[in-house]
């Protein structure tokens, strides 16, 4: 098995869920509790992923962050480097592709917490922060829980847009879902067999101890809108 192949794909899965959590439970928050106009078309662009082919969405992405970009330019010349067909690229991508998997869980669940036990600790002198930690959070754990799980997951099973973005170089953009298209390629199905078995039985095991928690929390996973 491409053991380096492996390793990149949970680095890279592990990067994007913990950037996911962090600003996706703000953003979630905002589509949730929030009464603003626009909402809709935050919530149209944040599921578009879900809709548009890998191919497209790894395309766009590439002639943002390409070389002729303002972007490409601009991060060329402090770093040096390209930022696509490099981690920083595949982060970029990930983050984006797997946007919806950790926001629209989080922010069914928000919704799904009582409104006037939010309005009762605001009556009681909490801040808005304070009532988001210690009140809406708690309350919204499964939800929290099936987000994380689901974009990390979907992250290491990534092929089309990381394909576009990074490309195949071994130890640097080759991903374990690219790796087994390679050993397929090459009629390598001995090889390919194991590491989808691998992907397989881990991507099992993480969802059963998911569901195993969520079970004793007596709550439901919260369904995205």
């Amino acid at each position: 098995m491409d053991w380096s192949a492996i390793a990149l794909s949970l680095r890279l899965a592990t990067a994007t869920t913990l950037i996911l959590l962090l600003a996706g439970l703000p953003l979630a928050s905002w589509l949730a509790l929030s009464h603003r106009r626009g909402r809709w078309a935050v919530d149209a662009l944040i599921a578009l992923p879900l809709v548009l082919p890998p191919t497209v969405l790894g395309f766009c992405v590439l002639v943002a962050l390409g070389p002729r970009s303002p972007i490409g330019r601009a991060y060329e010349a402090i770093t040096g480097e390209t930022i696509v067909f490099s981690f920083q690229g595949l982060l970029i991508a990930s983050l984006l592709y797997s946007l919806p998997f950790a926001v629209q869980p989080f922010a069914a669940a928000f919704a799904a917490v009582d409104r006037n036990l939010i309005e009762t600790a605001w009556c009681l002198g909490a801040s808005r922060i304070r009532t988001f930690a210690r009140i809406v959070v708690p309350l919204a754990r499964p939800g929290i829980i099936a987000g994380t799980v689901l974009s990390f997951a979907h992250t290491v099973g990534e092929f089309g847009v990381v394909l576009m973005v990074g490309g195949n170089l071994p130890g640097s953009t080759r991903t374990v879902s690219i790796s087994i298209f390679d050993d397929v390629e090459a009629f390598n199905y001995a090889r390919a067999g194991r590491t989808a078995a691998l992907l397989l039985a881990f991507s099992f095991a993480v969802l059963a101890v998911t569901y195993r928690l969520q079970r004793r929390s007596g709550r439901a996973w919260p369904v995205g809108s």
